[in-house]
This record gives C-alpha cells, sequence and structure tokens, in this order.
C-alpha cells in the first residue's frame, strides 16, 4: 500500500507533538484496516474517512479505491488522482474535532 501524508497533517503532527505515537499507532491501524476504522464522512467531505486519534482528536484521510468505487473521486478531485493506485491512502489532516471541520 502506498502511503502519503499532506503537509497539513505533517504540520500538524508537529504541532501536536504530545500525541505522536498515539497519532502513529493510529495511523498503522488504519494502513492495515482503512475501510473498518474510519467512518465515511459526508456533504463537504464526502470520500474522506475520520478516524478518532482521542475522545475529540481525529485523523482524516483518502483511501483511493473506496473514493472511486462509489464514485467520489469527481467530487474530491485530487490533483493527483490519475498518477495514484487504488492501493493508496492520503493522510490530510489531523486536529481537533471542530478545527479540522473548519477547513
Amino acid at each position: 500500500m502506498q502511503t502519503l501524508f499532506e503537509k497539513a497533517f505533517v504540520k500538524a503532527l508537529r504541532k501536536h507533538s504530545g500525541i505522536k505515537k498515539q497519532v502513529e499507532n493510529k495511523v498503522r491501524m488504519i494502513m492495515e484496516q482503512p475501510l473498518t476504522m474510519g467512518e465515511p464522512l459526508k456533504g463537504n467531505f464526502r470520500g474522506f474517512y475520520s478516524c478518532p486519534v482521542k475522545k475529540s482528536f481525529i485523523i482524516i484521510y483518502l483511501y483511493c479505491r473506496a473514493c472511486r468505487n462509489k464514485g467520489n473521486d469527481e467530487i474530491v478531485a485530487c490533483s493527483d488522482c490519475s498518477e495514484r493506485y487504488d492501493e493508496t491512502l492520503k493522510f490530510v489532516l489531523l486536529g481537533p474535532h471542530d478545527a479540522a471541520y473548519r477547513i
């Protein structure tokens, strides 16, 4: 599986370094089971998944296979979609629940 980390995710991980180990563990778990670990999002975030790290702290990510199978690739419109394999995970955002959804 190819794994990509968006700049915003990496920047947030540096900012919230106190939970780095918890985030690393959750990322590994998502990599093993991307569809069962996350919850599919709706509305403006259709095509994305969220997974809690702590009670109100989440990871938002994309799983290319699921995005394409559900026809969300046209909505998400990743600039590099055609270059990515189905088995690609993109970790997009990391942060407190409410702040992550405001972006």
